[in-house]
């Protein structure tokens, strides 16, 4: 990976993304291979590599004893920091986060959304080189993610490396300069987010909501089907085939949008549900 580059780690439930980020860390032993972390290799030199990394763990697990302040104090003192040598920069992260008015604040009172931004500014404490988010805005609001993908994206854009595992393909696609789509322990595909979807699938898709009556002006030549439900997937290179479909096909209820990342993602990993 390069310096300030983000990379995301897609799968859905059991495809090994978490523990992906433990082996990187060091907290599971790799059954094969070697892992390079930092330059280091793990998990032999695990600890030291941690040192210089900042993790966002799926689970908020601030110390509800704690304010905020102390939250971070505490935090910091693991990586040898004392309070008076990290009061500034607690201060800059707070103020980073739009959370400096809750500084004295007990973990008890913040929502859901701020104790995420909240974690997201422990994770940067020591002023680490990467920075490790597993599933970072599951079960926020929309006000909240976009509040925290501003925030990711001014990390990355200080040079900060980022290694993000989500469930969520438009996080990835405005984060991520690169994907790795997992499947049972296996990378199915790597790359851009857009030369993914174009590898795999034309670049338009028509989603047609209800019944197809006339099939046969489903041209196979110009077009790929996919059957979900009740819903229908046309796919295709030429715009103006899909465009014309709508009129040949005497439908009301349709969108037709660019092919995307969840596209790619269904195509590659299966739409049948996971436990």
């Amino acid at each position: 990976m390069a310096r300030g580059e983000c990379f995301g780690l897609l799968g859905p439930n059991g495809a090994g993304k978490t523990t992906t980020l433990r082996l990187l860390l060091g907290l599971t032993q790799p059954s094969a291979g070697a892992i390079r972390v930092l330059g280091l290799p793990i998990p032999e030199q695990a600890r030291i590599a941690r040192r210089r990394i900042g993790v966002v763990p799926q689970a908020d697990n601030l110390d509800p004893d704690f304010t905020v302040e102390e939250n971070l104090e505490v935090y910091a003192r693991y990586f040898g920091l004392m309070p008076a040598a990290v009061h500034d920069r607690i201060r800059s992260l707070l103020e980073f986060a739009e959370l400096s008015e809750r500084l004295r604040s007990p973990i008890r009172e913040l929502s859901g959304g701020t104790k995420r931004r909240l974690t997201l500014v422990r994770a940067l404490v020591q002023d680490p080189d990467l920075v490790i988010l597993d599933e970072p805005t599951t079960g926020l609001d929309p006000h909240a993610r976009q509040h925290l993908w501003n925030r990711l994206e001014e990390l990355r854009a200080a040079g900060r490396t980022l290694i993000l595992s989500t469930h969520y393909m438009e996080e990835a696609e405005r984060l991520c300069d690169r994907v790795a789509i997992m499947d049972r322990g296996r990378i199915q595909a790597q790359g851009a987010p857009r030369a993914l979807v174009d590898r795999f699938l034309p670049r338009y898709v028509l989603e047609i909501r209800e019944p197809v009556r006339n099939h046969t002006a489903l041209d196979l030549a110009h077009c790929q089907v996919e059957a979900v439900g009740a819903l229908t997937l046309v796919y295709s290179n030429e715009r103006e085939y899909l465009t014309n479909l709508v009129d040949r096909l005497g439908i009301s209820r349709y969108l037709e949008r660019p092919s995307n990342l969840e596209d790619c993602f269904l195509h590659l990993t299966g739409r049948g549900l996971r436990e």
